[in-house]
């Protein structure tokens, strides 16, 4: 009796539902497309933002500094950074006048002298030597105009050139000469940076050449922060020991402050159409390489897949995974395939 009632109470617990038991909640992940595109292999090299105007500003004439623009200070196209004394070539430009208007009274005085010949070899009361005389001189004088108004133009220009002018809007990134300092023509005076006007030179290897051209876009990395930027110029001649050529790449983001390292993808295959995937989305368990892919039911599936070119933060990869696969970035390390997932932010 006692056997069959243990036996009829086992079979009661059987029956009863299973409503106090928990089962376990889907577990969340953070997930990706693959992408299918037309794709190259990249490159990473080495660049740096430069200033298209970078320029150390020299003296055009001698003489003494009276100012120098400040460190930092901004120069507008066509605005003084630095005077010299011009006292010595003001005096120089009265003289010349002088001289020049000195000049013009002998040429006036030769050409009434001129007329008064001329009137009187109508009478027969100059001669033809006279004349002759009188006219050469009259040319001569006219000649010594001449040279004395390029010498006013001369003195004139040394003046304007102690005011050393900005050729570009930018800013005084250092001055090479103080308050005081006599300077030479040619000697540096101060350094001036455009800001503004920028672009990334990057030194790359001959074996890319073939794959870049003006005008395509190539990956700029600052600051572990990526954007897509537009190649300016390549320059196609080679360096014979490091067998590099220059790339120039613009700079549109103003985040980029003149001189800042900076990193490029450059292409380095002819581009094919392949499907990426994220490099996170990837799984080592021992030989195994695999994705996971989170199923319309919310549920992954395992894919075996093989890698191939890297695309900077993503990967070819070589198996049965299609474009616009979700593809789980975080989160894979405990799952199994056909568990439930819940995706984060979904």
């Amino acid at each position: 009796m006692k056997k069959t009632f243990q036996l009829l109470l086992l079979s009661t617990l059987l029956t009863l539902p299973l409503a106090g038991i928990a089962q376990a909640p889907p577990a969340p992940v953070s997930v990706d497309e693959a992408k299918m595109d037309v794709f190259s292999a990249s490159l990473w090299v080495s660049g740096t933002v430069i200033s298209r105007h970078d320029a150390q500003i020299g003296a055009e004439t001698d003489g003494r500094i009276t100012w120098v623009a400040e460190e930092g200070q901004t120069i507008n196209e066509g605005e003084p950074m630095a005077r010299i004394d011009d006292t010595d070539m003001k005096l120089e430009l009265q003289d010349n006048q002088a001289m020049l208007e000195s000049l013009r009274a002998r040429e006036r005085f030769l050409k009434g002298n001129l007329e008064r010949l001329n009137s009187l070899a109508l009478r027969n009361n100059a001669s033809a030597n006279q004349l002759d005389e009188a006219q050469a001189e009259l040319d001569m004088i006219i000649q010594d105009i001449r040279r004395a108004e390029v010498t006013v133009a001369q003195t004139s220009r040394r003046i304007d050139q102690t005011r050393v002018l900005a050729p570009f809007t930018g800013i005084i990134v250092e001055r090479r000469v103080q308050v005081g300092e006599f300077v030479s023509r040619g000697n540096q005076v101060a350094r001036l940076v455009d800001t503004l006007n920028r672009e990334i030179r990057a030194q790359a290897p001959l074996s890319v050449s073939g794959y870049l051209h003006e005008g395509m876009e190539v990956t700029v990395q600052h600051q572990e922060i990526g954007s897509l930027s537009p190649v300016k110029r390549v320059i196609p001649v080679g360096d014979e020991r490091s067998r590099m050529f220059e790339v120039r790449i613009a700079a549109n983001d103003p985040a980029w402050v003149v001189g800042s390292p900076v990193r490029v993808a450059l292409p380095n295959s002819d581009p094919r159409e392949l499907v990426a995937v994220p490099r996170d989305a990837l799984v080592l368990r021992g030989s195994e390489m695999f994705v996971l892919r989170v199923t319309s039911e919310n549920t992954v599936e395992k894919v075996n897949v093989a890698t191939g070119i890297g695309l900077g933060n993503l990967v070819e990869v070589i198996g049965d995974v299609n474009g616009g696969d979700r593809v789980i970035t975080r989160g894979a390390e405990r799952l199994k395939p056909g568990q439930e997932v819940v995706i984060a932010g979904g």
